[in-house]
């Protein structure tokens, strides 16, 4: 592995970290944020327009970029780094790689241009809180997680009209203004249960769309109700999708380190600047050893967490698993630096005017959609075959 950046990879992370400078402070986030989009459609535009975002790990034949996804994870390093709401995750990550990977011909030709032209958005919809798990990053996702054939999650049936869902989805990432709906349901009755993804229009009859109070302002969530909704099928009905899922939960894992890593290294740097300048007993309280020591844990936990993201990233390309590990790392170096901040900004740090909060609650809202921390270490060690039979391998 070259941990060099190419000359492209430094365009990409300078370009878009001075773009998010100028359009991405603190009263513009909060805007974005509390807007009925919850984000800003502007800065969306742009990220599109001057740098191809939406689409940057797109093969240029469907109007993308044609990167890897390490290009996007650094991409999503700076955008982690401003905490910019935006429909990048669940478009981008989540819902556009598995419609290039499961769609047929013509539904990859109608609907990636349009998502990487930023024009239409998309998200990933599955029930419940189970996110996590439809991706295999806590556990395997072969079990009933849409359903299993039982009342509650989506469901599915064939009829002479074509497919019709019906169910509930909570807690879906930009659920509430996603004009495209990637639908994960079950079909097939208990005996014949399997999961399928459907593409459903957001303002399709039948769907009830409902923004979701949320704990991360920045990621906002809506909850879907499906009512005898027309679907179509992604992909021919006999492909097994669970593989492609999990494959997906690797490099969305990967894409969301970086994001994370770039989240810690910013809060770090406000931290570092404040404690310069705030003084108590007359001297800056960063002269003080216990602070330096708090600090530079904080600093060699996100660079070991940037060195663990750069790789995933890299690994994805090569048939690699690592997205797991890193992302759980990156999350671990996440809490502890906006804690820190939040601590050593002393009572600012503790009120909704200041910035710490924010970073905070993207630690704890990722944990909670994507974690925790020691379930995406478990999945890990699991697949590994790290232990057998409650001993390690040898």
């Amino acid at each position: 592995m070259d941990t060099r950046l190419t000359a492209e990879q430094d365009e990409i992370r300078r370009t878009l970290r001075e773009l998010l400078h100028k359009r991405c402070g603190a009263e513009e986030l909060r805007a974005a944020a509390g807007s009925p989009a919850g984000y800003d459609p502007a800065l969306w535009s742009a990220l599109a327009d001057r740098l191809g975002l939406p689409g940057l790990a797109l093969p240029e034949a469907y109007g993308g970029v044609g990167c890897s996804a390490t290009e996007l994870a650094l991409a999503c390093e700076e955008v982690g780094r401003a905490l910019a709401p935006s429909p990048l995750l669940a478009t981008s990550v989540l819902a556009a790689p598995l419609i290039l990977a499961l769609g047929t011909e013509a539904q990859r030709a109608d609907l990636l241009p349009r998502l990487a032209a930023g024009t239409r958005t998309a998200t990933l919809a599955v029930p419940g809180p189970a996110l996590a798990t439809a991706l295999a990053l806590t556990r395997g996702n072969g079990g009933e997680w849409a359903g299993g054939g039982r009342a509650g999650g989506v469901q599915a049936r064939h009829g002479a009209d074509g497919w019709r869902l019906y169910g509930q989805a909570d807690q879906v990432l930009h659920g509430h203004g996603a004009s495209l709906l990637l639908v994960a349901a079950h079909t097939g009755g208990f005996a014949r249960s399997r999961t399928l993804l459907f593409l459903v229009a957001g303002d399709a009859v039948g769907v009830v769309r409902t923004r979701q109070t949320a704990l991360d302002a920045t990621r906002p969530q809506g909850r879907i109700q499906l009512r005898d909704v027309p679907a179509e099928l992604l992909g021919p009905v006999e492909q097994d999708v669970l593989p492609a899922l999990a494959a997906l939960g690797d490099t969305a894992a990967a894409v969301l380190a970086a994001e994370a890593v770039g989240a810690a290294d910013r809060v770090l740097e406000r931290t570092v600047e404040y404690v310069g300048q705030r003084e108590q007993f007359g001297r800056a309280i960063g002269s003080f050893q216990a602070v330096k020591h708090r600090l530079a844990d904080v600093y060699v936990a996100v660079q070991a967490a940037r060195s663990a993201a750069y790789y995933a990233a890299w690994a994805t390309a090569h048939g690699e698993k690592a997205g797991g590990l890193a992302l759980a790392q990156a999350l671990e170096a996440l809490r502890c630096a906006a804690g820190e901040a939040v601590q050593l900004h002393g009572g600012i740090g503790f009120t909704w005017e200041h910035e710490a909060h924010l970073y905070f609650k993207r630690a704890a809202g990722d944990e909670l959609l994507f974690g925790p921390v020691h379930r995406l270490r478990d999945r890990a060690a699991e697949e590994a075959g790290l232990f057998v039979r409650g001993e390690v391998a040898v």
